[in-house]
Formats: C-alpha cells, sequence, structure tokens
C-alpha cells in the first residue's frame, strides 16, 4: 500500500494527479447526477389540477393524492358562491410544478363580512346601480312615488327600514330604493292663460312647478296679436285638475319664431 503512493519520479507525480483528477471527476458525477436527481425528483413534474369550486375539506386528500399542498393567503365572500368554495389558485390549472409544491388559493367566507352602507340619496337611480354593485350590494324593489325629483333616489331601505349612510351592513345585502317620479302628488286647479303673452304664461306655469309642453304656431282666430296663447291643454276650468311636474301645451298665434343662426 506505501508503494502505491511513493513518488520516486516525475512519471510517477503525474500519475498520482490523473488519479486525484479522476476521483474528483468520479465524485462531481455521482453529486449531480445521481445525489441530486434522487433528492430533487430532476426531471420530474407533476400538472397542476384544477381545485377552483371544490371546498377546503376537500383538499387535504385531494391534493396529498397528487403530492401536492395549499396555503390560504386571501379569502373573500361572494354571494353566487358556496361557502368556503376555493375561488382563486395559483400556479392555475395545467401548470408544471415539482412534488410537494404549495397551491396558494383563496376561498370564500361562510359568514359575510360587514361595510359601511353608502349614501344613495339624490342620486340618479341608474348611477345608484352601479354604485351599489361596486359595494357587492344587491339592488331589490325600486318603487317610484310622486315626487318633482325625477329619477332621483330619495330613500334607501334594508329589510323594510330606511338604513343611513355609514351603518354597517353585510356584503350581499338586499337595499331596496324609493325613487321619484317627477310628479307632485298634490292636485289643483289648472291655471288659466288662455289671453296671455306666451312669456308671461311660460313664467305662470313654471311658477306653479308646472312644465312647458309643445307650444304650437298658428294663425290668429279674432286678430289677436302674435304671441298670444290661443288655447291650452288641459283645459282651464273648475273641474279640471293637474299635478305638480305635470306638462301644459299651448297654441300661440302668429308664425314660428326664426331661431338666430350662431
Amino acid at each position: 500500500m506505501s508503494n502505491l503512493f511513493r513518488v520516486n519520479s516525475p512519471l510517477g507525480v503525474l500519475k498520482h494527479l490523473i488519479l486525484i483528477v479522476l476521483i474528483v471527476a468520479l465524485m462531481l458525477f455521482i453529486f449531480f447526477f445521481v445525489y441530486l436527481p434522487a433528492t430533487t425528483n430532476h426531471g420530474q413534474t407533476i400538472t397542476v389540477p384544477k381545485i377552483t369550486g371544490m371546498r377546503l375539506d376537500q383538499l387535504e386528500d385531494y391534493l396529498a393524492d397528487n403530492n401536492l399542498r395549499y396555503f390560504v393567503n386571501d379569502s373573500s365572500y361572494s354571494t353566487s358562491k358556496k361557502p368556503f368554495e376555493v375561488l382563486t389558485q395559483d400556479p392555475v390549472p395545467g401548470s408544471k410544478v415539482k412534488e410537494d409544491r404549495k397551491i396558494y388559493i383563496s376561498y370564500n367566507m361562510k359568514t359575510p363580512p360587514q361595510i359601511k352602507m353608502p349614501k344613495l340619496t339624490g342620486l340618479a337611480v341608474k348611477n345608484v346601480q352601479t354604485i351599489l354593485k361596486s359595494y357587492d350590494l344587491q339592488v331589490g324593489e325600486v318603487r317610484f312615488v310622486p315626487d318633482l325629483e325625477q329619477n332621483a333616489v330619495l330613500k334607501q331601505l334594508y329589510q323594510g327600514k330606511e338604513i343611513a349612510p355609514g351603518a354597517l351592513i353585510t356584503k350581499g345585502a338586499v337595499i331596496d330604493l324609493v325613487v321619484g317620479n317627477g310628479l307632485g302628488n298634490d292636485e289643483f286647479e289648472v291655471p288659466r292663460v288662455v289671453g296671455m303673452p306666451v312669456d308671461e304664461a311660460t313664467v305662470l306655469l313654471v311658477g306653479q312647478n308646472l312644465q312647458v309642453g309643445s307650444i304650437i304656431y298658428q294663425a290668429a282666430t279674432n286678430g289677436e296679436a302674435d304671441g298670444t296663447v290661443l288655447r291650452q291643454r288641459p283645459n282651464a276650468g273648475s273641474e279640471a285638475r293637474i299635478r305638480v311636474g305635470e306638462m301644459v301645451d299651448l297654441w300661440v298665434a302668429g308664425p314660428e319664431p326664426v331661431q338666430p343662426v350662431e
């Protein structure tokens, strides 16, 4: 054995160097091509299955059978999903991963979280529907009532009672809306504007919270001056009733005014 490592000449030194190089090369080969593949499953991958839509209590065994694990990194709430249903996963289905890889998931909570009720009154009903959706609240009954604020939300209701802005409410709750229809509730006698100049008639109608509808120009019937109201609809009279916000059409003497060219 002692003769093996005895160096008596330059040739012996060379033989020893070659032997050392071969030993090192063998060790590297064993480390990279035998040991590492055996400990890291080199070249072996698993296809990530689809787990969205599954319940949390199903994941442990299912992923274990696929040599995978899961980790919850988020949760949210949706009325359209079941409690504890998996909503998202990362990596996505079909991805190639190593064994024992963690799949990061989010799931649907059983109890909806509470949020602050937004202020809806005074806003157009179309805008309110968008706002409720952004808060994960649902639009319930939309009831129109007589009011001059046409299509504006007058009241916001939860379970039949008004709910104030800022009050805590659960996500997914149903909010009912009371909306103005642009008309008042009280009826009164139709004012008489026949015989008046059209500009004065307009001021009178608007002053009584009525709207001027169509203005139709025609030839005078009894020599009335141009611009005089010849006829109105609905007609005035003690039996004729009208509500706030309704329209009154006018027939006016004379040719239709020429609009100035801008």
